[in-house]
């Protein structure tokens, strides 16, 4: 195996291979200090002095369309994100509701809900209203599809939405084992490919240690976004659940703050130029602030709904440091940046709670 100092001086050069990357991800705790370094010096270079904050609150709502019900009842999921959305099942309560959101300094939302069989979420009927309310409003719309189809591609451009959140995932035992799908890898290209055929703003999520809270196959993940070279890239960490529902002999742990910071770290190298969100499905409670310290350490750009304790010690160890709040969810383009900046009253609430 070759020696950190090795590892280090080929992805300072560019000269990494995927192997290195590999080899990367296997180092021990010990030997990170001066990779991290460098992703945040590389951070700094091609950033400057700020951290993005995103604190999505009542002006950027996140909807479900299918209230608390989706066909597959992934393992890290089972429902349970649904129950915290809005539920909006029908199209006249979502108009009525996004146009009321418009009229009370309202950014976005985030339109979401469970997925059918195919792992899509069934967005394809509710299109002609969204399309409505993007005509009539200056709402940023924020769609989550799951496994599109060309016909909800080519009505979501229609619509003009402005995001699609679209989870990448290149590990068929997760898309078995926790998404319960009978998918495999050509359905997750195909279904980008269709994104990109019809030029929608794609911002790709990837949720790290999936795999029962272990790294697995993220590499392959980065691997297959290295091909798309997106403008942002959002990370998640799973949540593990309480328990598996078909009671697997494999146990769900809670992946390792320092395992996630090598995802961001080698993120950055391989990307040095996009901007990376820590977004808001991450665990919380004890494990929150050494995630977030680690993130900041390893090149993210962005976070949402950090921890009052991760922003002073930002600023204790970066003074020079800008934060920058926005009321909306982390995927949000650069251009709608002025639109959504927190107010002066918003901040201090946040500040303060």
């Amino acid at each position: 195996m070759s020696k950190p100092k090795e590892l280090l001086d080929r992805i300072k050069s560019g000269k990494a291979t995927w192997s290195d990357y590999s080899k990367f991800l296997e180092l021990g705790v010990n030997d990170l200090e001066p990779f991290f370094n460098l992703a945040y010096k590389k951070t700094l270079q091609n950033f400057g002095n700020q951290l993005k904050i995103y604190t999505p609150n009542k002006r950027f709502p996140a909807i479900s369309i299918t209230g608390n019900e989706c066909a597959l009842g992934c393992e890290h999921c089972d429902k349970k994100y649904l129950k915290g959305m809005k539920s909006l099942q029908n199209n006249a309560d979502l108009e009525t509701y996004l146009i009321e959101l418009s009229k009370n300094n309202g950014v976005g939302a985030l339109i979401s809900g469970g997925c059918d069989p195919e792992g899509a979420v069934p967005l394809i009927g509710f299109l002609d209203t969204i399309k409505k309310i993007k005509n009539q409003t200056n709402l940023v719309i924020n769609v989550h599809t799951g496994l599109l189809n060309e016909e909800t591609a080519k009505k979501l451009a229609d619509a003009k939405v402005d995001i699609i959140s679209f989870d990448i995932n290149m590990d068929n035992e997760i898309i078995k084992e926790i998404y319960h799908l009978n998918k495999d890898l050509d359905d997750y290209k195909r279904a980008v490919s269709l994104i990109k055929k019809y030029n929608l703003n794609f911002v790709p999520h990837t949720c790290i240690g999936l795999f029962y809270g272990r790294l697995h196959k993220e590499l392959e993940s980065i691997k297959f976004l290295k091909e798309l070279n997106p403008s942002l890239i959002v990370l998640i960490a799973l949540i593990p659940p309480k328990s598996s529902k078909d009671n697997s002999i494999i146990k769900f742990e809670t992946p390792k703050p320092v395992d996630i910071a090598k995802i961001i770290a080698a993120i950055r190298f391989l990307f040095p130029y996009t901007e990376i969100s820590l977004g808001c499905m991450r665990p919380r409670k004890n494990m929150k602030i050494d995630i977030e310290k680690y993130a900041v350490r390893a090149g993210i750009t962005r976070i949402e709904n950090p921890s009052k304790k991760t922003l002073n010690w930002v600023k204790k160890r970066n003074p020079e440091v800008l934060f920058k709040f926005y009321s909306s969810c982390c995927a949000i383009p650069n251009k709608f940046e002025k639109v959504s900046e927190s107010s002066e009253k918003e901040i201090k609430r946040y500040l303060n709670n």
